[in-house]
């Protein structure tokens, strides 16, 4: 027998015991509890028919450190061995046998309840259903509690409403003895001895999962980690599950003092995610696989572990890690996605061009040294970009592969050099044919949510500060993830379904055609009902006054071709489409050019499309005495709590930066549509005022251009 382990028999009472007590835990070097609930009741049911279930394996070796425990009650016990393989199985059995809740992969305690039927000998997940009715033992929990008050409990219950002869009584007792003697179940555990060190543990852990399909090359890298610089995986266990509370819930969950978290409305962090954005930028490699071997120190030709090349990795990964988990860096890249137009995870179709993007945002900071201003610019067009090419969908890590490569050669801190390559390659994708030809077939899809192209549309409405179809209420509010729900706002077809099915167009993927949608609310809805676009628009166009230069905005943001609708539908479809595309192309020019503005035929420019103020500056309003050195300004965003302070130069202090423009200063935070003068608000003496209003108190030939 191998000096490394030994089979030993294990029951399920004795594992479920051993759990309880906190002697057997969990290794840092596993993966959170994972199983669907459907996998829980399906071990349930082959542990209770006599079906084989695998083994587990230990490893023998004492103390609390570097560990984890199952279940959320207190642990009496220190550890005597730790679970290597194995891990979602014990999870399941323990969390179904004793009914205590456990803290899933969301970071959410949860309890997971099995139904039984002693009649038919069925298991299913239970549900509000199988709780009501009487056939059924709603949480097996009860049973391994007490077989005997779990019996005559369901026997009560049970005789409400229906009768039992002494034969099926006496079946019931034989099934419920059955059940409960799934606690002498025993498995083959096969223990790892004290003498075997960590490295070797993970080794094995590897190994045992590499053939599988459960566990990716992340979960190595993080195994890895656990073993050589196990603080940094705490470190990424803690980001992700912060990513998912307020500083007040974490301070709540761990008693630290918490006034930051990475919670966000975009991306719900995973280590197993931004792994990928520490590899790209430590080891910048796109392929997990090679930055795993890189890990590991072996060398590439010989194959042999060189403990130096090792090291090396370990100190890029520290380095890399140290910018990712950065809460400046974190917060300020976030509003590169806002900045272009994307407002919530709904209208992202893939994380990995969040991760990939925050990659490429941190070379540029940390490699190339380019200003945070001028690299939120370059980056929001480049992810918006991604997004809506769906760049890194397919292939992901071959396409940030492809694109890391890009960097390889350039002199570090040449910012013009990483700009140079950032334009290079959008101008490439986002060639003249990509408009006219590309777009708009990507629009022929009924998949809403899954459309990147669609998904780009929207966040082009947005950018351009568009209203909803037929209403005066901004596209961007109905997507603001962080207000209250308007009821009935959503995506309405411009060709209602009923009266398409009178044209004989049932077909659903033909009626939800992404370019027969339109944001509007109910109340639009219900005015359009059935009918067909002829009859209503007119009618709609009247009611809401939607003439002039709003009528010809509406036409222009909801891609709305000249006299639409009297089109037959696929008519409809192919002109809409294009002009989709128009709006994304108008979109992505006003990020790449803020004084942007798309050509609207029957728009005419009035004073109110014309900005307020134009050529001030606050160094203007620093020169009348209207500002001065030290006053406070703040937004008035009341969910932004960003303060800048004015110079002994007349300019805004924000983020280490200096502006003269609080357009560009509001931009440099993430406000895109609200005019800079109204947003900055400055506190002097006690009267908050806008820079606005500050303006127009100016001579009048000094505001010449107000």
């Amino acid at each position: 027998m191998s000096d490394l382990f030994k089979p030993v028999p294990w029951t399920v009472q004795n594992l479920v015991a051993a759990v309880q007590d906190g002697s057997l835990r969990l290794p840092d070097i596993q993966r959170p509890f994972v199983w669907e609930k459907v996998k829980v009741r399906d071990l349930i049911d082959s542990l209770y028919r006599g079906y084989p279930v695998g083994e587990l394996m230990f490893w023998n070796t004492p103390g609390d450190a570097d560990t984890k425990t199952i279940g959320t009650g207190a642990k009496t016990q220190s550890a005597s061995a730790k679970i290597v393989d194995g891990q979602q199985r014990l999870t399941s059995l323990f969390v179904v046998l004793t009914g205590e809740p456990v803290v899933d992969d969301d970071y959410r305690r949860e309890r997971i309840r099995i139904a039984f039927n002693p009649f038919t000998e069925r298991f299913e997940v239970t549900n509000a259903a199988l709780e009501k009715n009487a056939e059924w033992i709603p949480d097996i929990s009860t049973v391994f509690a007490s077989p005997l008050k779990a019996r005559k409990s369901f026997i009560e219950r049970y005789l409400v409403a229906h009768e039992l002869n002494d034969d099926t009584e006496e079946n019931l007792e034989a099934v419920f003895a059955k059940l409960h003697g799934l606690t002498n179940f025993t498995f083959t555990v096969i223990e790892l001895q004290p003498t075997v060190d960590r490295e070797k543990v993970a080794e094995i852990f590897v190994r045992i999962n590499s053939e599988g399909v459960s566990l990716t090359q992340a979960d190595f890298i993080l195994t890895w980690l656990s073993v050589f610089w196990d603080e940094g995986r705490d470190q990424l266990e803690d980001f992700s599950r912060n990513s998912r509370l307020s500083p007040d819930a974490v301070e709540e969950l761990t008693g630290k003092k918490t006034t930051w978290t990475p919670k966000n409305h975009y991306i719900a962090a995973d280590p197993r995610k931004i792994i990928r954005v520490i590899v790209a930028v430590g080891q910048q490699r796109g392929r997990l696989r090679n930055a795993y071997n890189a890990l590991r120190g072996r060398d590439p030709r010989t194959g042999v572990v060189v403990p130096a090349n090792r090291d090396k990795e370990l100190d890029l990964i520290k380095v890399a890690q140290t910018h990712a988990l950065n809460s400046t860096n974190w917060d300020d890249f976030l509003r590169v996605l806002g900045r272009a137009g994307f407002r919530s995870k709904k209208m992202i179709t893939s994380d990995n061009t969040v991760l990939y993007t925050y990659a490429l945002w941190l070379i540029g900071l940390t490699r190339f040294g380019v200003d945070r201003s001028t690299l939120r610019d370059l980056m929001a067009r480049w992810f918006f970009m991604s997004q809506t090419t769906g760049r890194y969908t397919n292939s992901p890590e071959t396409a940030i592969e492809e694109d890391l490569a890009r960097f390889a050669d350039l002199p570090g801190n040449d910012s013009a050099a990483f700009a140079a390559v950032i334009t290079s390659v959008i101008d490439t994708v986002f060639s003249p044919d990509y408009w006219t030809i590309r777009l708009p077939e990507d629009f022929v899809t009924s998949s809403t949510s899954a459309s990147p192209a669609y998904q780009a549309y929207l966040a082009a409405l947005n950018i351009l500060d568009a209203d909803l179809f037929a209403l005066t209420e901004k596209v961007r509010d109905w997507m603001d993830p962080s207000a209250n729900t308007v009821k009935g706002v959503e995506g309405h077809h411009l060709f209602p379904r009923a009266y398409l099915k009178t044209l004989g167009i049932t077909n659903t993927k033909q009626v939800n055609q992404v370019g027969n949608f339109a944001p509007t609310d109910w109340a639009t809805n219900n005015l359009i009902s059935d009918r067909p676009p002829e009859e209503y628009w007119p009618e709609l166009a009247t009611a809401r006054s939607l003439t002039g230069s709003t009528l010809a905005n509406q036409r222009f943001w909801h891609a709305l071709p000249e006299g639409w609708e009297s089109l037959s539908y696929d008519e409809f479809l192919v002109a809409r489409r294009q002009l989709m595309a128009q709006v994304v192309k108008a979109g992505f020019g006003r990020l790449a050019d803020p004084n942007y503005q798309p050509d609207v035929p029957g728009a005419e420019p009035t004073a109110a499309d014309e900005p307020a103020i134009t050529d001030l500056t606050t160094i203007e309003l620093f020169a009348a005495g209207l500002l001065h050195a030290g006053d406070l300004l703040t937004t008035a965003d009341p969910e932004n709590d960003t303060i800048a302070e004015i110079t002994e130069d007349g300019l805004i202090s924000l983020d280490e930066h200096t502006y003269d423009s609080p357009r560009r200063a509001a931009r440099a935070i993430g406000n895109e549509q609200t005019d800079g003068w109204d947003y900055w608000i400055v506190h002097d003496d006690q009267n908050p005022r806008s820079l606005k209003e500050l303006a127009n108190l100016l001579p009048e030939e000094e505001s010449a251009q107000a």
